[in-house]
């Protein structure tokens, strides 16, 4: 681009080279890195459609966009995700957030909305740490212990972050072997539910920037459900909730687990948005009730 070009030329000419690299939201994107480039809002973008950028600022701005036409995930090139109407950290290491976990959050507070009694809450696999960050803002007298393999440095930033770290116990492990220490009212988990045979397949956003061990479910997608599900009921109370995300072809599969393990009542499956089934959730059976 020449010299002295405007803020609304540089946006144009991002979008047209981000449609080029087939990224599906283009002039989205090139105004998101705009405004982080420039250290200010999306809303002051439309304020100043006419400013000249500066040699720093458009050199900053161009280095964005070449990276996402790569197509590195924005969150990454910003190291921040917003979640919950909340600002995450975020990196290589972990996954980004979607927005349909949104929903698995929705449905275990429906589901502990009358619980008044101080929560204790297991988070497996907590990434980046949303969920249990999430469900210790809005249970303030909760207690939640995350469990995750690698990368706890970015969910404790984030607990620090959002003032909840002093009620989040983290312990660096594989889920699949450590010991949950229950018992718990809740126990949550986004685990990884993408059929291996179907990784390459994945956009090159997920394929080529995110953790493989946060996507590799195993040949179904259901390797963690299957863990998960039997082993729950030894750590949860009478009457505690179990809740997943998964993928959008999985709900029977997972029901099925849940049913055949006889301790679970009250299953439900929640489509998101977008009309897919995304959440199963169950509490585990009371003796005598």
């Amino acid at each position: 681009m020449d010299r002295n070009q405007t803020l609304t030329s540089f946006l144009d000419w991002a979008q047209h080279k981000l449609l080029q690299a087939e990224v599906t939201s283009p002039r989205l994107d090139a105004e998101v890195l705009m405004a982080e480039s420039l250290n200010i809002s999306r809303t002051e973008l439309m304020t100043y459609p006419g400013r000249v950028l500066n040699h720093v600022e458009a050199e900053n701005f161009r280095s964005r966009i070449e990276r996402r036409v790569l197509r590195e995930p924005v969150s990454h090139i910003t190291g921040v995700q917003e979640f919950w109407s909340l600002e995450f950290l975020v990196n290589e290491k972990v996954l980004t957030p979607r927005p349909e976990t949104e929903i698995l959050v929705e449905q275990c507070l429906k589901a502990l909305a009358k619980n008044s009694s101080p929560l204790k809450i297991l988070d497996l696999g907590t990434g980046s740490g949303i969920l249990s960050i999430i469900l210790a803002k809005e249970f303030p007298q909760s207690q939640v212990t995350a469990i995750e393999k690698s990368a706890l440095e970015v969910a404790r930033k984030n607990a620090l972050r959002h003032a909840v770290a002093d009620r989040i116990c983290f312990v660096a492990a594989d889920m699949l072997k450590a010991d949950w220490q229950g018992p718990y009212q809740l126990i949550v988990s986004n685990p990884p539910y993408i059929e291996s045979e179907n990784l390459s397949k994945c956009m090159p956003e997920v394929r080529q920037y995110e953790p493989v061990q946060a996507l590799d479910g195993g040949r179904d997608g259901l390797d963690y459900y299957r863990f998960i599900v039997p082993r729950a009921l030894e750590q949860l109370e009478e009457g505690g909730l179990l809740a997943f995300e998964i993928g959008h072809t999985q709900a029977a599969a997972v029901v099925t687990l849940m049913e055949s393990s006889s301790g679970y009542r009250d299953i439900q499956v929640v489509q998101d948005y977008s009309g897919y089934d995304r959440v199963v959730l169950a509490s585990k059976r009371v003796l005598n009730g």
